[in-house]
Protein backbone atom coordinates (compact mmCIF):
# COMPACT_ATOMS: atom_id res chain seq x y z
CA UNK A 1 0.00 0.00 0.00
CA UNK A 2 3.08 1.84 0.05
CA UNK A 3 3.82 1.29 -2.68
CA UNK A 4 0.99 3.20 -4.34
CA UNK A 5 0.63 6.01 -2.22
CA UNK A 6 4.76 6.88 -3.23
CA UNK A 7 3.47 6.69 -6.95
CA UNK A 8 1.03 9.55 -6.13
CA UNK A 9 3.45 11.61 -4.57
CA UNK A 10 4.75 14.42 -6.51
CA UNK A 11 8.41 16.02 -5.74
CA UNK A 12 8.73 19.73 -4.30
CA UNK A 13 8.92 22.28 -6.86
CA UNK A 14 6.95 19.65 -9.15
CA UNK A 15 3.42 19.98 -10.54
CA UNK A 16 1.10 16.88 -11.53
CA UNK A 17 -1.40 17.77 -14.37
CA UNK A 18 -3.98 15.74 -16.38
CA UNK A 19 -3.60 16.20 -19.87
CA UNK A 20 -5.83 14.97 -22.05
CA UNK A 21 -9.48 15.44 -24.29
CA UNK A 22 -12.83 14.28 -22.45
CA UNK A 23 -14.66 13.07 -25.67
CA UNK A 24 -18.27 12.53 -23.61
CA UNK A 25 -19.84 11.70 -26.71
CA UNK A 26 -17.86 8.27 -27.18
CA UNK A 27 -17.97 7.69 -23.81
CA UNK A 28 -13.75 7.82 -22.64
CA UNK A 29 -11.52 10.02 -22.31
CA UNK A 30 -7.48 9.29 -23.06
CA UNK A 31 -6.06 12.00 -20.59
CA UNK A 32 -2.14 11.24 -19.37
CA UNK A 33 -0.93 12.03 -16.26
CA UNK A 34 2.56 13.98 -16.48
CA UNK A 35 4.54 15.66 -13.73
CA UNK A 36 6.02 18.88 -14.85
CA UNK A 37 8.46 21.73 -13.10
CA UNK A 38 6.50 24.61 -11.64
CA UNK A 39 9.14 26.56 -13.40
CA UNK A 40 6.81 25.76 -16.85
CA UNK A 41 3.52 27.86 -14.89
CA UNK A 42 5.89 31.05 -16.08
CA UNK A 43 6.49 30.26 -18.97
CA UNK A 44 3.91 32.31 -21.67
CA UNK A 45 3.72 29.22 -23.82
CA UNK A 46 2.18 27.51 -20.98
CA UNK A 47 0.56 30.20 -19.26
CA UNK A 48 -1.82 30.27 -22.58
CA UNK A 49 -2.70 26.58 -21.82
CA UNK A 50 -3.79 27.40 -18.33
CA UNK A 51 -6.23 29.75 -19.42
CA UNK A 52 -7.63 27.49 -21.30
CA UNK A 53 -8.13 25.30 -18.61
CA UNK A 54 -9.83 28.33 -16.70
CA UNK A 55 -12.30 28.86 -19.50
CA UNK A 56 -12.77 25.17 -20.08
CA UNK A 57 -12.82 23.89 -16.20
CA UNK A 58 -12.60 26.58 -13.85
CA UNK A 59 -11.05 27.53 -11.25
CA UNK A 60 -11.99 24.77 -8.84
CA UNK A 61 -11.12 21.01 -9.98
CA UNK A 62 -10.76 17.80 -7.95
CA UNK A 63 -7.51 16.30 -8.37
CA UNK A 64 -4.66 16.89 -10.81
CA UNK A 65 -4.53 20.67 -12.65
CA UNK A 66 -6.43 19.17 -16.07
CA UNK A 67 -5.12 20.82 -19.02
CA UNK A 68 -7.50 20.40 -22.01
CA UNK A 69 -5.27 19.96 -24.84
CA UNK A 70 -4.48 16.13 -26.28
CA UNK A 71 -1.19 14.69 -24.96
CA UNK A 72 0.56 15.17 -28.44
CA UNK A 73 0.01 18.64 -28.13
CA UNK A 74 1.23 18.50 -24.63
CA UNK A 75 4.40 16.69 -25.47
CA UNK A 76 5.18 19.27 -28.47
CA UNK A 77 4.66 22.26 -25.93
CA UNK A 78 7.01 20.18 -23.35
CA UNK A 79 9.57 19.76 -25.85
CA UNK A 80 9.09 23.94 -27.04
CA UNK A 81 9.60 24.79 -23.70
CA UNK A 82 12.34 22.20 -22.49
CA UNK A 83 14.62 23.13 -26.00
CA UNK A 84 13.77 27.07 -24.62
CA UNK A 85 15.47 26.30 -21.39
CA UNK A 86 18.42 24.03 -21.58
CA UNK A 87 21.58 26.24 -21.13
CA UNK A 88 23.98 23.46 -23.29
CA UNK A 89 23.27 25.50 -26.33
CA UNK A 90 25.24 28.62 -25.46
CA UNK A 91 27.69 28.51 -28.65
CA UNK A 92 24.16 29.05 -30.52
CA UNK A 93 22.92 31.45 -27.81
CA UNK A 94 20.22 33.84 -29.36
CA UNK A 95 18.24 36.48 -27.11
CA UNK A 96 15.03 36.46 -28.92
CA UNK A 97 12.54 34.66 -26.94
CA UNK A 98 9.46 35.89 -29.48
CA UNK A 99 6.62 33.31 -30.08
CA UNK A 100 5.81 32.18 -33.49
CA UNK A 101 2.24 33.95 -34.32
CA UNK A 102 2.06 30.56 -35.93
CA UNK A 103 1.95 28.04 -32.58
CA UNK A 104 -1.03 26.90 -31.90
CA UNK A 105 -2.67 23.48 -30.08
CA UNK A 106 -4.59 21.84 -32.68
CA UNK A 107 -6.82 20.55 -29.80
CA UNK A 108 -6.84 23.94 -27.27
Amino acid sequence: MQEDNKKMKVKKGFLAVQVGLEDDDEGGSSSQRFVIPISYLYHPLFKRLLDKAREVYGYHTDGPLKLPCSVDDFLHLRWRIEKESTPDHHHHHHTHHRLPHALHFHSC
